[in-house]
């Protein structure tokens, strides 16, 4: 098997056509050419427009809603590469969908996450590139390689460069247990202490706050999450510490999913400020005037150049 490609070329589905262009632009390549439709019946159709022979494939697809047709379009146009005889396929997963579903949290559950990885290498991927897993150890389902990009690093520059590293007013919350050791790091780019919420969540997508540990009374407090769905955890939890004295509340995210009610909850929490990664392309008609949206572009395109050149992509996702 052919490890390193001749060249770079940048395909993309049509989960985020802006960024795989933007990545493609830092890079100097233009995307590749390529149309993904639908047949009249439904099934996806791919068409390849250009030689692909020995060459280093990324491609750029985000497998957010609708989740399905997104996934098939990535495994088709992998299989197709395949075919055509490329050097070697990068799937460039930003936002990996069933990710939640990590483990039988019941009888006779599925592990998605573990069929959606063996089926990613059985169409041809060679390597994955994405950024926070829900559970890091996702990784461990694939047995190719996989580069696992940090998204907290360019939140925390955000609120660095905002001048927050530097107030003493300022607490990073993490609005559950499990997102604990996230808020950590987070909060040490910052300089800042931290705060949880103890919440006990009845049934899928309600959660309910129960306890806050810490301090936040008179506070600017900063809640961090990797996955904002419905929102119901990051709007209560928002509002609970309103309740109980904080002055500013703000939140960020990896991945902006805002399914179902999740819009509504926000326009109407006290959230002040979303900040979230452009990791999922969101509607115009999604965007609220509270919402503000970053770039992962950069960083994916500094892993993408690591990998074609062979050099470490570590230093990109160490959270020192």
């Amino acid at each position: 098997m052919i490890t390193h490609g001749k060249d770079i070329k940048i395909f993309t589905g049509n989960s985020h056509k802006n960024l795989a262009k933007e990545i493609a632009d830092i890079l100097g390549v233009s995307v590749g050419q390529s149309n993904v439709g639908k047949f009249s019946d439904g099934e996806i159709s791919v068409d390849i427009n250009e030689t692909v022979r020995g060459s280093d494939v990324f491609v750029v697809q985000s497998t957010n809603a609708p989740v399905n047709d997104n996934l098939m379009e990535l495994l088709i146009m992998m299989d197709a590469f395949k075919r055509a005889s490329a050097g070697r396929i990068t799937a460039v997963i930003p936002y990996y969908g069933y990710a939640r579903q990590d483990r039988k949290a019941k009888a006779r559950d599925p592990i998605t996450a573990k069929l959606v990885a063996d089926i990613l290498t059985a169409a041809g991927a060679d390597r994955v590139l994405t950024m926070d897993l829900h559970a890091a150890q996702i990784q461990g389902y694939f047995n190719i390689p996989v580069d696992h990009l940090l998204g907290a690093p360019i939140l925390a520059k955000y609120f660095i460069d905002k001048g927050f590293h530097e107030r003493e007013d300022v607490v990073v919350v993490s609005p559950d247990l499990g997102s604990v050791t996230r808020a950590r790091k987070f909060a040490d780019r910052l300089h800042a202490p931290i705060a949880i919420i103890d919440k006990r969540r009845p049934k899928a997508n309600v959660s309910e706050i129960m306890n806050v540990i810490g301090d936040v009374k008179d506070k600017i407090v900063i809640l961090i999450d990797d996955v904002i769905d419905t929102a119901g955890t990051i709007c209560n939890a928002a509002n609970a510490l309103a309740d109980m004295g904080a002055k500013e509340v703000y939140a960020c995210c990896t991945h902006s999913v805002l399914s179902g009610p999740a819009i509504e909850r926000i326009e109407k929490s006290a959230i002040k400020e979303l900040t979230m990664l452009n990791t999922i392309n969101l509607p115009q008609e999604k965007k609220l005037d509270k919402f503000k949206i970053l770039s992962v572009a950069p960083v994916f395109a500094d892993a993408i150049r690591r990998i074609y050149e062979d050099m470490p992509v570590s230093k990109l996702f160490e959270e020192v």
